[in-house]
């Protein structure tokens, strides 16, 4: 399996990217990596003899983290971003990774590589740790003004996704690594029907009629303080809140990790009560560190994009290889092409307003 990698994008590229490609190359003889980018950049950060897995292929531009999208569509054709894609495209590659600018990333992908016939908005699915098992939501933000058919969508689409997440986060596994249906959730402001503002409200009956198709149950709306609880798999919304919901998220987990080390600094017991309490305090950061998965998929464009945080080091970046990986070994994009062509058309549904 072969992995392009924008080498060029990110607040630590090349470094972080490279040693990142460096350590997946190293653990997985399975994988190819190709890093894009400026060879003069790159080789210093190689190992000497490099990884016969790693080769590397050239790009002469970089987008810039506060570029817009539409500049770089026009003017940087031959950046480490579009290069890489086009790649995927030619299918060179098997999948492409960028942390770089999310913006420009999303629209190589969406103009490269095209959408799945049947689906308007590509969406960015991001993993979630929870008390039980790990959640996909999205759309975490490539969409922060979606309309209620694209909701339907996101909930095939994470559906189709969740069964991947089961083999990259440790954790209790869920009824999905056992083959059961995603239980898909409606994120909203209350858990009845009626809840809601005007997308959400639209939004209800076209993802539940969704579930009759067979590719996942519903569970109706759940609230933010749900997310947490592992109940469900998958979590469908708009771009808007959904970027607020994971930026927030990693906030409290920033938090809570600073307020925990204050307190073991705090006195002589509190720092012996850490030595007894390390193997499972570190148990238990490896379940809320967002690096261990390092990205998110870029769902409903025709192959795998994955999309890291912009400070992606490398320990995030090889996390991101293997979502890479996994999202290709299980035909993710296969499967929600599937699921969208046997889908009725939205306006057949009957009492179901689409708009």
């Amino acid at each position: 399996m072969r992995i392009a990698i924008d080498a060029m994008g990110g607040d630590n590229a090349p470094r972080e990217l490279v040693q990142g490609a460096v350590d997946a190359a190293q653990r997985d003889a399975s994988i190819h990596i190709v890093l894009v980018g400026d060879e003069a950049k790159i080789r210093p950060f190689l190992p000497s003899p490099a990884p016969e897995n790693i080769s590397l292929h050239p790009a002469t531009q970089t987008v810039a983290m506060n570029e817009p999208p539409s500049s770089a569509l026009r003017k940087k054709t031959d950046s480490a971003v579009a290069v890489a894609t086009r790649l995927h495209k030619e299918g060179a590659v098997d999948a492409c990774l960028s942390a770089g600018n999310t913006g420009a990333a999303s629209a190589f992908a969406l103009f490269t590589l095209g959408r799945i016939e049947g689906i308007d908005r590509p969406a960015i699915a991001t993993i979630f740790p929870t008390a039980k098992h790990p959640l996909v939501l999205l759309d975490s933000g490539a969409n922060v003004d979606c309309r209620p058919r694209h909701l339907a969508d996101f909930a095939i689409m994470g559906a189709a996704y969740a069964p991947v997440i089961h083999s990259i986060i440790p954790g209790e596994r869920s009824g999905v690594a056992r083959g059961e249906m995603p239980r898909v959730g409606l994120l909203s402001i209350g858990e009845e029907e009626g809840k809601g503002n005007d997308l959400t409200k639209a939004a209800f009956p076209l993802v539940k009629a969704g579930a009759t198709l067979g590719h996942y149950t519903f569970f109706g709306n759940v609230e933010g303080r749900d997310i947490g609880k592992g109940t469900i798999d998958v979590i469908v919304c708009d771009g808007f809140p959904g970027n607020i919901a994971v930026k927030l998220a990693e906030s409290y987990v920033w938090m809570f990790n600073m307020l925990l080390r204050d307190a073991f600094k705090s006195s002589l017991r509190a720092k012996i009560g850490a030595l007894l309490l390390a193997p499972a305090l570190r148990a238990m950061k490896a379940r809320l560190d967002h690096k261990a998965w390092g990205g998110a998929v870029l769902l409903g464009v025709n192959g795998t994009c994955i999309i890291c945080h912009g400070s992606a080091d490398a320990y995030a970046v090889a996390g991101a290889i293997r979502v890479a990986k996994e999202s290709v070994h299980t035909d993710v994009t296969g499967k929600i092409r599937t699921a969208i062509a046997a889908r009725p058309p939205l306006e057949t549904l009957e009492n179901v307003p689409v708009s």
